[in-house]
């Protein structure tokens, strides 16, 4: 397979992982990855710390990350819907966690440069807050208003309050990295490398309520973040 970005030849530890998922290309390091589910687009693995609420959704081509221009082209698979698919209870790797949480890391706060979708949980506060800021009007129904000010809104975290943009979609049908480009990264003059991206799916006290809030968040913005670490819990 030609790259997409990055070499196939590359040495990054979880795009070893899913060569031997995919091809079963043990690494020189002799690890062999857990390979919870292996399909032609993706691989679920474990995230670390191992839990059953911490996965991670890797492509099974070599893309480095956010910041990959392949990500914004409409060949590339969904792999945010594919992570929902899993995760969600009934899904093939649930995460048993009473609230659900998908994010991605901007190039500088991850740690591997193969691009993963953490699979994981997020608090009761933090799903109660995005359905008041919803309820308040304060949550874009329309990508093109997602980075107006009236929809950045400060949600509670690890370390402090932080700002993201909130969006609410009725599915993952859309490419969200393409929304994210189009909407906020190239309407600001941002960098797509910089940007950090959270889902939410908004859930009743028992069951999903058929949306998902889109939290995009970046260095630029006051209190911002540019780590997905801070809503999700491993």
């Amino acid at each position: 397979m030609q790259p997409l970005c990055g070499s196939p030849a590359d040495t990054d530890p979880l795009w070893q992982d899913v060569q031997y998922c995919t091809q079963g290309i043990v690494p020189p390091s002799g690890h062999k990855a857990d390979c919870l589910k292996t399909t032609p687009n993706y691989v679920v693995l474990h995230g670390v710390p191992v839990s059953t609420h911490n996965y991670l959704t890797v492509p099974a081509c070599r893309i480095t990350g956010i910041e990959c221009p392949f990500l914004l082209t409409p060949n590339v698979a969904n792999y945010w819907h594919e992570a929902w698919e899993n995760a969600r209870g009934g899904g093939d790797v649930p995460v048993q966690y009473r609230y659900i949480g998908l994010g991605i890391n901007s190039q500088a706060a991850r740690q591997l440069d193969q691009l993963h979708i953490h699979m994981a949980g997020v608090r009761d506060s933090t799903q109660l807050r995005l359905q008041a800021l919803d309820a308040a009007g304060r949550v874009a129904t329309n990508p093109s208003q997602w980075g107006d000010p009236q929809y950045q809104a400060l949600v509670t975290g690890t370390q402090g309050d932080r700002t993201y943009r909130i969006l609410r979609l009725p599915a993952l049908t859309a490419n969200l990295f393409a929304l994210l480009n189009t909407n906020v990264v190239r309407r600001f003059g941002l960098q797509m490398a910089g940007q950090t991206l959270i889902v939410v799916p908004r859930m009743t006290p028992t069951s999903f309520d058929n949306a998902f809030y889109i939290l995009n968040s970046d260095a630029s913005l006051p209190s911002g973040t540019i780590t997905c670490d801070r809503l999700l819990v491993y």
